[in-house]
């Protein structure tokens, strides 16, 4: 039997240019180092199911493996190597696992409903896709520490979790290992995060691939639109790792909702609104010359992370411009502003949702405390984080060494990794540190 493994992938927070990226401007999305945990146990011979576990929203159920539609996905027209690159659905094979999907959480109100039958579905096309018939039964447990619903890409982390896992079981990847050559890595991760993207076209229907792309790969990414296809994204492999303050105002957002406010304005009242479009472009574009100069690795490091810092705030004032923040949000800057601690913007799409906060190098701990204090008695939730985090990572077996000696540590167990509480629990029995140095964990990136 295979030894109980753990892969874990980033969330997502966009830095610079949203709103203007669907005007054809650049943008920029980094990973953040809240993330998915997916744990992996392979069962007894005997135990002919599979699994899977979503406990942070309430989604767990079981299948036989043999009453599953494997004829369909393996015939021989319909049926997709891992090397492959999928970009699409087919829709026989979505209608092939559709009762399957359905038939989980039954007893739940519509909407929440229609969450784990998409989410159900995603892990059925890939699991099908990827696994045997003859294969063992296995559980995939899944906790995260990304707030859900708050535009940080928490679907596309559980999606390359969830790719990752089956990739490594059909020993399609190999690594990471720290002499795997550069373009091995590359070939690796675009193999998980394709299927990732697979995933995640199950569950938004039509995404643009971005997310799955950062919680693959990490670091950051500048990516526009084209109009003839997917979007262009190119990987910024300097970007630095900045200590983040993430605060979730609560306040319930819609992209969808926001994308057409600001389109509908922008056809009302062109000359006002235009303008601010072309100057979120221009300010991403500063950014990006910015974290090109490799300012942030010597002596003027300081004074290139205040340089972003204004970039940051003035992204910010542009994006209220064109009246998509919200009360809340802008409480949160003016509580962070006042308490001078740092860079703060609303990231997504606004109306609601979060914030981020790049602190200062030179910031005192008393300072974010207090911030902390001040956001927790307004019922907003606060996150610290990192900025430019790691991409996927690995820890197998699902064992942490005690220390620098090397000595094998405990192994995580089912039971431990499902009663661990909030994001501090999770993060404490399991989590990568906020470094990336927590030892076992390794990654391609």
């Amino acid at each position: 039997m295979a030894p109980t493994f753990m892969v874990s992938a980033p969330g997502k927070a966009i830095v610079f240019g949203e709103h203007a990226a669907v005007y054809n401007k650049p943008a920029i999305a980094a990973a953040i180092s809240l993330r998915s945990y997916l744990l992996v146990r392979t069962l007894s011979k005997s135990q002919r199911t599979v699994t899977v576990n979503l406990k942070d929203i309430g989604l767990h159920h079981t299948w036989p493996i043999d009453v599953l539609p494997w004829s369909i996905f393996n015939h021989p027209s319909k049926k997709k190597h891992y090397h492959v690159l999928v970009d699409s659905l087919d829709p026989d094979l979505l209608d092939a696992i559709r009762p399957h999907a359905e038939a989980v959480s039954k007893d739940l109100a519509e909407e929440q409903r229609k969450t784990h039958v998409r989410s159900a579905t995603a892990f059925l096309y890939l699991f099908l896709s990827l696994g045997s018939p003859h294969s063992p039964g296995f559980s995939y447990t899944l906790r995260s520490t990304i707030p859900i619903g708050g535009g940080l890409g928490s679907s596309a982390s559980f999606c390359v979790c969830l790719s990752t896992a089956l990739l490594l079981q059909i020993r399609a990847l190999a690594g990471p290992h720290p002499d795997q050559p550069s373009n091995e890595s590359e070939n690796q991760i675009e193999r998980i995060n394709r299927w990732a993207f697979v995933g995640e076209l199950c569950i938004h229907g039509d995404p643009s691939g971005v997310d799955n792309t950062i919680s693959s790969r990490g670091k950051a990414v500048q990516f526009s639109k084209n109009p003839s296809g997917p979007p262009s994204v190119t990987h910024l492999a300097n970007f630095p790792k900045l200590r983040l303050l993430l605060v979730d105002t609560n306040q319930p957002r819609s992209t969808a909702t926001q994308v057409d406010k600001v389109r509908q304005i922008k056809t009302k009242m062109p000359a006002v609104i235009e303008p601010i479009l072309d100057a979120i472009g221009q300010l991403t574009t500063s950014a990006l010359a910015l974290i090109s100069s490799g300012t942030f690795q010597d002596d003027s490091a300081k004074d290139a992370i205040n340089q972003l810092g204004s970039l940051i705030r003035a992204n910010n004032a542009l994006l209220d411009a064109l009246g998509v923040s919200h009360p809340r949000l802008e409480r949160v800057c003016k509580l962070a502003n006042d308490a001078d601690v740092g860079w703060t913007k609303l990231t997504g799409a606004g109306g609601g949702g979060c914030t981020i906060t790049v602190l200062r190098p030179d910031v005192k701990k008393e300072a974010v405390q207090e911030l902390e204090r001040a956001c927790a008695a307004e019922g907003f939730e606060k996150y610290e984080a990192i900025l430019g985090a790691n991409g996927v990572g690995v820890l197998w077996p699902a064992v942490f060494g005690s220390g620098p000696d090397g000595k094998k540590g405990e192994e995580i167990d089912q039971e431990r990794f499902e009663r661990a509480v909030g994001a501090r629990g999770i993060e404490e029995l399991v989590g990568v540190g906020a470094w990336e140095d927590r030892q076992g964990w390794k990654f391609w990136m």
